[in-house]
């Protein structure tokens, strides 16, 4: 177990890295606290209309999609650490001015809708960033652990934020939980000044003028001709964009379907959470490129149990599917990240995590009005269904795609241990033959 656990957890030996996931979980905590009241304040500034957590997910998301790129692009030319610093400070005086309309009582709905789109902006220009960053920090060979843990990280921020979020509001109201997360956004910035330079895997930046364009249409076309690269960000694109709207989804959910507060919208998410925190770890010990078997395998599992919570007609069977979903859909988001971060050139990394970012969240400005409205006129239970099911044509369309190609069949084995095999085409056939 000791053994285990420290491959589990071996970038954390780095100290560049134990700064960065230290900071970046005590800023994730104030966030998931920050955007469980934003919700729940919304919901009681609109009079409990989905639609309007759909403008304000859209407004939050709408910068990653029109700006994601050119940030991606100053990955590749400018120094990570700097560019970190000025988002995440700029992230820390948006929210203090968003808790200060609150605490004062002057917030109203339009206020909300202006911060998100503020607040968005400074996350499209830090989230892909962070994303190559983390291959400076503890180099290639680390990399797909250090991946892992960062995600572990983030869903950790998520079991412990929407649960401390909900028992704030329950006993102080909204207020208070936007202040708790201004003072959590300051840690990344004490994490990056605190990091030691030189320890950084990286080549030392040239001069400006000698530096190369790193033009956004190259990271384009360079993905362009990489088909293994294309199949997990078209997969990524469809399910951000119908089914990973749980931040929209489970807060109409509680309230309007099953008629609950904000304590039982926190244990929601904060399930989903528990889930996702096991499908991050369950992925820290890998070491190699994840294969597009697993990343296929881990979609169609995410889109099922997905369609399952939609379909739930009660709340604790909704508790309950909400584990496994959370399992799979970061376990799929992250051997998808990692397929991607570790087949690409270093010289592009930052072009084309940008992209991966723009697929993951750019998608959101597009799809959480359209399920927003759809949890408003077809009910949030449908809003969820909906969005699994055509998750999952997505899934198997792909899986189809990806066997005819390799020219591989599936085949299904039931004893002694239920299990699943890819055989050659030509061995498929000649058994069949026999």
């Amino acid at each position: 177990m000791r053994a285990k656990l420290s491959t589990m957890f071996q970038s954390l030996q780095v100290r560049n890295y134990r700064l960065f996931a230290i900071g970046q979980l005590t800023k994730l905590i104030g966030v998931w606290m920050m955007f469980t009241a934003q919700d729940w304040l919304v919901l009681d500034l609109s009079g409990d209309r989905a639609s309007a957590l759909g403008i304000v997910t859209a407004l939050q998301f709408t910068p990653v999609l029109l700006l994601t790129l050119l940030s991606g692009r100053l990955a590749d030319r400018y120094d990570k650490r700097v560019i970190l610093f000025i988002a995440n400070a700029t992230w820390a005086v948006l929210a203090l001015g968003m808790s200060l309309l609150v605490v004062t009582g002057v917030v109203q709905l339009w206020h909300v809708f202006v911060f998100a789109a503020l607040l968005g902006t400074a996350n499209a220009v830090e989230t892909p960033v962070r994303q190559s960053f983390v291959s400076e920090l503890v180099g290639t060979p680390l990399l797909p652990n250090a991946l892992s843990l960062s995600a572990a990280t983030f869903n950790s921020a998520r079991i412990i934020g929407p649960a401390l979020a909900g028992v704030a509001i329950a006993a102080f109201d909204v207020g208070p939980v936007f202040l708790i997360s201004v003072v959590g956004s300051l840690a990344p910035l004490v994490g990056v000044v605190r990091m030691n330079g030189a320890e950084l895997h990286r080549a030392a930046l040239p001069p400006l003028h000698e530096r190369d364009s790193a033009r956004v249409v190259d990271g384009l076309r360079y993905v362009r001709r990489r088909s293994d690269l294309i199949l997990p960000m078209v997969l990524m694109s469809v399910m951000g964009m119908t089914l990973f709207n749980f931040q929209l989804t489970l807060a109409a959910l509680a309230k309007t379907v099953f008629h609950t507060g904000a304590a039982s919208f926190g244990l929601f998410t904060t399930v989903l959470a528990v889930g996702s925190l096991g499908g991050a770890l369950s992925g820290s010990g890998r070491r190699a490129r994840p294969s597009v078997w697993l990343v296929l395998g881990a979609a169609v599992a995410c889109s099922v149990f997905g369609t399952l919570v939609g379909l739930a007609p009660t709340y604790w069977l909704v508790v309950l599917f909400l584990v496994p979903t959370g399992f799979f859909t970061v376990f799929f988001a992250q051997a998808a990240n990692q397929r991607v971060q570790l087949g690409v050139d270093a010289a592009f990394r930052g072009r084309v995590m940008a992209l991966w970012v723009l697929v993951f969240l750019g998608t959101n400005p597009i799809g959480a009005p359209v399920v927003g409205w759809a949890a408003q006129h077809l009910g949030a239970g449908a809003s969820i269904w909906l969005g699994g099911l055509i998750s999952l044509v997505a899934s198997v369309a792909a899986l189809i795609w990806q066997l005819r190609r390799d020219g591989v069949r599936l085949r299904l084995r039931l004893a002694p241990v239920p299990r699943v095999y890819l055989v050659p085409e030509d061995t498929y056939v000649e058994s069949r033959a026999a």
